[in-house]
């Protein structure tokens, strides 16, 4: 009998580890479509201290005014004691359609992907995996691994799903995650999260007004409340989105339809629903000019982080000279202290105007893999020439000479 040559010690001990990442882990799943097909009580014990994302209120308002073209799933993940990990996936349908501009085609309609997410599409953050208090993040990963393995085989019934994307990661829990690398995936960097982190001594709006430089702070005078007041307009807050409702949708589509990625579109439905679901923790700002919405921004408490949520304004308007964007910026970050939040998210788009509110970018991360093993090893390589925006470098805080920044 010819005897196989001797593996390089590395490469012996990369595929006993892969061998091993494969094999069953002796946890156990549950998996369903809707969330109230699990039990609540495991659910709540795992999400109960993590996000509004993971929260029964929030899940439900997806599935009853999500989307058209996305499904849930869930996932729990326990040991023979308690529950580990809670899991949200979406399914999600994807055609040609929704990059670069609307176009009625059949034919890109046709030429479309199922794609399982482990995430949530309309939020930005870690938003797929919920682990309990006290459990070690790195040593479950591979039963997430797993989850997403039997959901998109269970998925062969309604179609192909060939990819399955992780999203979003920011850089310890992408590290906490580095055994998905021995699975297949490749781990891709993708726009940052402009964040904006602010000391305990903002309290307020006019706290951060005065921590700015004289050149930033007359800035936000001149070219942002100036202008915007002069033509008439105010800042409201939308407390019933019901009776605005499709006003709200047509100004979302605005803004969505010129995006070069749209991989769902809202419904108007969503809006009061999203309300309902928040209660306190939302907060819809409008820009009117009279009785007339030209643009709103809802804002986000979740726990210590707010979230600059969505956003919509009259394109016509802005182009002619108001500055509805960067006012609705500034309606968030004030609303984000009245929640008395430290962590203002304002998401991945338009880069520049929030790294001039003193945002910095967090490095964010999504894991991704083809069922096609051949395919993988195509897509590991390309992965590296995927090229996203940097975000420019900006210091509009006054600096203390012993302290650095004053927020």
């Amino acid at each position: 009998m010819k005897l196989l040559p001797k593996l390089p010690g590395p490469l012996a001990r990369r595929l006993q580890e892969r061998k091993r990442l494969r094999q069953a882990n002796g946890y156990h799943f549950a998996i369903a479509s809707r969330l109230r097909q699990l039990n609540p009580a495991d659910w709540e014990a795992v999400t109960a201290r993590g996000s509004f994302f993971f929260s029964a209120d929030y899940l439900t308002l997806l599935e009853q005014a999500g989307p058209d073209n996305l499904e849930p799933r869930y996932a729990l993940i326990s040991d023979d004691e308690r529950p580990l990990a809670a899991v949200c996936m979406q399914i999600v349908r994807v055609s040609l359609n929704q990059l670069g501009q609307p176009a009625d085609s059949k034919l890109k309609d046709k030429l479309a992907q199922r794609i399982l997410v482990c995430g949530n599409l309309l939020s930005y953050g870690m938003h797929a995996v919920c682990f309990a208090p006290d459990v070690d993040p790195a040593a479950v990963w591979p039963a997430v691994a797993e989850a997403l393995y039997r959901v998109r085989r269970a998925e062969k019934i309604a179609g192909q799903t060939n990819i399955v994307l992780i999203k979003d990661l920011p850089e310890l829990h992408r590290q906490q995650s580095a055994a998905l690398a021995g699975l297949s995936y490749a781990a891709v960097e993708t726009e940052p999260n402009m964040v904006l982190s602010l000391g305990a001594d903002i309290g307020s709006y006019a706290d951060y007004l005065a921590s700015l430089t004289s050149k930033y702070r007359s800035a936000i005078k001149q070219q942002v409340m100036k202008p915007f007041e002069a033509a008439g307009f105010a800042i409201r807050p939308i407390d019933q989105p019901e009776a605005l409702r499709e006003r709200l949708q047509a100004l979302y589509l605005q803004v969505h339809g010129n995006a070069s990625l749209r991989p769902f579109t809202l419904n108007d439905d969503y809006w009061p629903a999203l309300q309902a679901a928040a209660g306190e923790r939302l907060v819809i700002h409008g820009a009117f000019q009279g009785d007339t919405l030209h643009g709103f921004i809802a804002t986000l408490k979740d726990g210590d982080t707010a979230y600059a949520y969505h956003i919509g304004f009259d394109r016509e308007v802005a182009r002619s000279g108001i500055p509805l964007y960067l006012r609705l910026l500034h309606a968030s970050l004030a609303q984000s202290l009245d929640f008395g939040c430290r962590r203002i998210s304002f998401g991945r788009t338009a880069l520049e105007p929030k790294a001039r509110l003193g945002c910095e970018p967090e490095t964010i991360h999504v894991w991704v893999r083809h069922r096609q093993p051949m395919l993988n090893q195509f897509i590991r390589p390309l992965l590296r020439f995927i090229q996203h925006e940097e975000a420019p470098e900006f210091s509009p805080f006054k600096r203390s000479s012993s302290e650095g920044v004053s927020v």
